[in-house]
C-alpha cells in the first residue's frame, strides 16, 4: 500500500559516530565529526529524498555526557544539480527551525555539509517517535493509548501549534503521528519536520498565495483535496484549520492504532477472481481516495468517562467546515476542562 510520503521510522537501534580525521561535517567551530558512510548508520526514518539517523556525540573531556542528535541527511543521489529541490528544502527546513524556539517544538542543533556535499541538519534527538509507538501498541494488541497519554501528546501538539500560528505566523504543513516526537514515558511530546510549513497572512490565518501545501493525503483537510485526492485545488482557501483537521486525525490514529482511511485500501492478495471484490478492480483504491478528507468513524474505545474529552478533540478538530473547527489555543482549553 502507498501514502504517498508516508514513511514509517525504523526500530530504535543503536549505532555510534566516531571522531576521525577524514572530515565531517561542522558541529562547533573548529571541530569536526565524521559522518559513516549512510548503511553503517541506524537510520531512524525517511522521507522522499532524506533520510534521519542516529548520531551518538563523543562525551566531553573529563567524562561529561553529550546528549544524541538527530541528524537528517540528504541522500547523496539527490545532491546533484538535477535534484537540487530536496537540498533547497532542508535548507528552508533549518532556517525555520532555528528561529523557533518553544518546549513543544523539535530543537536545532547545526546546519552544514558532510564530506560528501550534502547538507545535514542537526537536530534534538527524542527517544521515540510516536508513529513507532503507534506500530508497537498495534502489533502488541494492547488497545487505544491511555487517556493520560493522549492528553500529554494533545495539549503539548496544541500548545507547538498556538505558538507557530499565532506568534511565528506559520503551519506546519504535514500534521501527523510520523511528525511528533515523544520524550521519556510520554513526559513531553515535540512537533517535528518543517520541511512544508507555510507562511501565513495573519495569525490563526490565512495561507500566504503562491504556496503549495505539500501535506500527507490520509491526514489532510478537505479544504486541501480535489475530487480526485490530489492536492490540486486551486480554488481552496488555505488557513492553519488545515493543521487543525490534521491533528484531530491524529488523535485518531492513537485511538484506532490505524492511518486514517487505510481500511478502506485495497488489500493486494485479494482474490481477483471474486465478482464482489472484484468489482471496480480498474480504481481499487476508490473508496480510499473517495474518504480522504472526510473524519473516520469513531473506533472502538472502552466506554470510560477518561476517553470523552479525547473524542470531543477529535470531532470537533475534525469538522469538515474549517470555521467551525476550534483554534489550536481552544483546543487546549478542551483539554484543561478535563480532569
Amino acid at each position: 500500500m502507498s501514502f504517498d510520503n508516508f514513511r514509517t521510522p525504523m526500530k530504535n537501534r543503536l549505532h555510534s559516530l566516531v571522531l576521525g580525521q577524514n572530515g565531517g561535517f561542522e558541529a562547533s567551530p573548529g571541530r569536526k565529526i565524521t559522518v559513516p558512510a549512510s548503511p553503517s548508520l541506524e537510520r531512524l526514518g525517511y522521507g522522499t529524498g532524506v533520510s534521519v539517523y542516529l548520531m551518538e556525540r563523543a562525551p566531553i573531556s573529563g567524562g561529561g555526557y553529550r546528549s544524541p542528535w538527530a541528524v537528517k541527511k540528504v541522500a547523496k543521489r539527490f545532491a546533484n544539480q538535477e535534484h537540487q529541490d530536496f537540498s533547497k528544502r532542508l535548507l528552508e527546513e533549518a532556517d525555520i527551525l532555528k528561529k523557533l524556539e518553544h518546549p513543544n517544538i523539535i530543537g536545532f542543533r547545526t546546519l552544514t555539509k558532510a564530506v560528501d556535499g550534502t547538507w545535514c541538519l542537526a537536530m534534538e534527538k527524542a527517544e521515540n517517535c510516536l508513529m513507532d509507538l503507534i506500530e508497537q501498541r498495534l502489533d502488541s494488541r494492547a488497545g487505544p493509548f491511555p487517556p493520560h497519554q493522549i492528553k500529554c501528546v494533545g495539549i503539548d501538539i496544541a500548545r507547538a501549534l498556538e505558538y507557530l500560528h499565532t506568534e511565528k505566523l506559520l503551519m506546519h504543513g504535514d500534521m501527523k503521528s510520523g511528525n511528533i516526537l515523544i520524550f521519556g514515558d510520554f513526559k513531553v511530546a515535540k512537533l517535528c519536520d518543517f520541511g512544508v510549513a507555510m507562511a501565513l497572512k495573519e495569525a490563526n490565518g490565512q495561507a500566504k498565495p503562491d504556496q503549495f501545501y505539500i501535506g500527507t493525503q490520509a491526514w489532510s483537510a478537505p479544504e486541501v483535496i480535489d475530487m480526485d485526492g490530489s492536492f490540486e485545488n486551486d480554488e481552496a482557501v488555505i488557513t492553519c484549520k488545515a493543521d487543525i483537521f490534521s491533528y484531530g486525525l491524529t488523535i485518531w490514529e492513537m485511538l484506532s492504532l490505524c492511518v486514517p482511511h487505510a481500511d478502506l485500501l485495497q488489500d493486494e492478495e485479494e482474490d481477483e477472481e471474486d465478482d464482489e471484490k472484484s468489482y471496480g478492480s480498474d480504481c481499487p483504491d476508490l473508496a480510499y481516495q473517495e474518504a480522504l478528507g472526510t473524519r473516520p468513524p469513531l473506533p472502538d474505545v472502552p466506554e470510560v468517562p477518561d476517553y470523552s474529552t479525547a473524542i470531543a478533540v477529535f470531532i470537533a478538530t475534525t469538522e469538515y467546515d474549517p470555521e467551525k473547527r476550534p483554534l489550536a489555543s481552544e483546543v487546549m482549553n478542551i483539554w484543561n476542562l478535563s480532569n
